[in-house]
């Protein structure tokens, strides 16, 4: 970048225009240099009111300053504090390192802003015009301040180096020539990073990026669909919480409490796909409320996301694909009409230690939220909840759970296998419902006792075999291994010999059902 070489004593340069002069005395000074005229609609520095020479200052004047400009008066700290000014020309300050502290307000860019690799202390543009930030790698000890400010061909801020916080609350930011509006890539914030009431057109891009207290995205609008993504931060890290939950409207901002009385609420709305794989976050990742509007190829995509709790509190979206596959959590709290439909869920690997729903979430919603997740047969996400379940002390709902499982898998076997599977589910439940056992072994009992009432078959062994006794005879062919002194001393033929084989055979069904249940219970016990 070209200098205008000029005094160092504090002298005015000789080709300094009005403007220019006042902001050289206003920087010296460490004053704010005001050139607005005090009605609101000449002022607006986004509206059509055109800014003449009175209110204009080279940008090569305002980089002197900053990178060489003359020294503060005596008692003073030089600052660069401009409002209502237009910049004309492209503000170059690559490279540079910038001492003075630089607040702009109400300002209006001709040309894009470079400050690639530059250092600050801190900046602040609020309520700017600027056609483009083009800001890669810029380093600040403190702030990065740009709220309200309007970009109207986006923001690059990859690998830049925040010392404290980023904002961009109320900021309106547009697409550049690659489709995105904050290209943001590995970059790193110190503190917070709040975008609350943003409103993006475009891909907004956090790739790798890391954010060392929250992210705040309450109340922005993310507008991108006409391609896949709209957020797009894999391997994103948040020391906290990421918020894509409400603001409020001329109140401060929501931030978990209930607003007063009165305020307008906007949610957090995202036109595009939403891409968090692989993010870390150390309190939560909060979705409170927010409405996601997909294409049928887009998703919102947590696979192998980290967070202590998952608060999935939004609308349901109405197409698209939400998918969880690998991600871990340790809370999860939901609402039965946040989770979208069948082939629409993806919870493969999905691991999560409790459940919290928010409202009514009964079991038969919970199973279909499971079903959902499982367009093919799969019993992870049964057995997950099962012991999630268990673990918090619902035995029976947990073995509900697992029945489930057994039904759904019986709808992809072989017809024969099928009809077993209906017998074992209407006789004892797979064994989850071992009790059934006992009331079908008395239904058999009885059964058998009436119907071998009717025969008299005649002894093996004549003067060899106990008195005839039906009922002892059904019960000792239904009870496997226990001897009652009966089934070894009759002969039996044509029907009822079938009849004895079906008891038989009924019995050591049933007797292997109870076992099952009961080893189930020691298990969990």
């Amino acid at each position: 970048m070209t200098l205008v070489v000029g005094p160092r004593d504090g002298e005015l340069p000789d080709d300094l225009t009005a403007a220019e002069a006042g902001m050289w005395q206003a920087f010296r000074n460490g004053s704010v240099y005001d050139l607005s005229s005090g009605d609101a609609l000449v002022d607006d520095p986004h509206g059509g009111h055109p800014w003449g020479s009175e209110r204009s200052v080279r940008a090569r004047i305002v980089c002197w300053l900053l990178l060489d400009g003359p020294p503060a008066l005596a008692g003073r700290v030089a600052s660069l504090q401009l409002t209502g000014v237009r910049i004309s020309g492209t503000m170059d300050l690559a490279g540079g390192t910038v001492e003075p502290y630089v607040e702009l307000r109400g300002c209006r860019f001709e040309r894009e802003v470079l400050l690639p690799e530059t250092r600050f202390t801190t900046v602040r543009l609020v309520d700017c015009s600027v056609p483009r930030l083009e800001a890669a790698r810029l380093h600040t000890e403190g702030d990065l301040h740009l709220p309200r400010s309007r970009f109207r061909g986006g923001i690059r801020l990859t690998d830049a180096r925040i010392g404290t916080d980023l904002l961009l609350n109320q900021a309106i930011v547009h697409r550049d020539r690659h489709g995105r509006s904050i290209a943001a890539d590995g970059m790193t914030v110190g503190q917070d990073l709040q975008a609350e009431m943003l409103e993006s057109h475009g891909e907004v891009s956090l790739r790798s990026a890391q954010v060392g207290v929250s992210l705040s995205l309450r109340g922005a609008r993310l507008l991108n669909p006409y391609t896949r993504h709209a957020l797009n931060a894999p391997q994103l890290t948040v020391e906290r919480t990421l918020y894509l939950t409400p603001a409020g409207l001329g109140s401060p901002l929501l931030r978990g409490t209930t607003p007063a009385q009165g305020t307008r609420i906007q949610r957090f709305e995202c036109e595009g796909g939403v891409r968090l794989d692989d993010g870390r976050f150390g309190d939560a990742l909060d979705f409170e409320h927010a409405r996601f509007t997909f294409t049928d190829e887009q998703e919102l995509s947590l696979r192998r996301v980290q967070t202590p709790e998952l608060r999935f509190l939004g609308e349901r979206p109405a197409r698209g694909r939400v998918v969880l596959s690998g991600a871990r959590v340790v809370n999860l709290m939901d609402r039965a009409d946040s989770w979208p439909g069948p082939g629409r869920l993806h919870m493969g690997g999905f691991a999560y230690e409790n459940l919290v729903p928010r409202g009514p979430f009964p079991l038969e919603k919970r199973l279909r939220w499971v079903g959902a997740a499982t367009a093919e047969y799969n019993p992870e996400p049964y057995e997950r909840l099962a012991a999630v379940l268990r673990a918090g002390g619902e035995d029976e709902v947990a073995r509900e759970v697992l029945l489930a499982k057994h039904r759904r898998r019986r709808e992809s076997l072989p017809v024969a296998a099928k009809l077993v599977g209906y017998a074992q589910d209407w006789t004892v439940a797979y064994g989850y419902r071992p009790g059934r056992a006992a009331v079908w072994m008395a239904v058999l009992w009885a059964a058998g006792s009436l119907a071998f009432a009717r025969a008299e078959p005649p002894p093996l062994k004549a003067g060899e075999h106990p008195d005839w006794n039906p009922a002892l005879f059904a019960l000792d062919l239904l009870l496997p291994v226990i001897d009652l002194g009966q089934a070894g001393f009759w002969h039996l033929h044509d029907g009822w010999q079938w009849l004895a084989t079906a008891l038989i055979l009924l019995g050591w069904i049933l007797a292997t059902t109870v076992a099952a249940g009961a080893t189930r219970l020691l298990r969990r016990s």
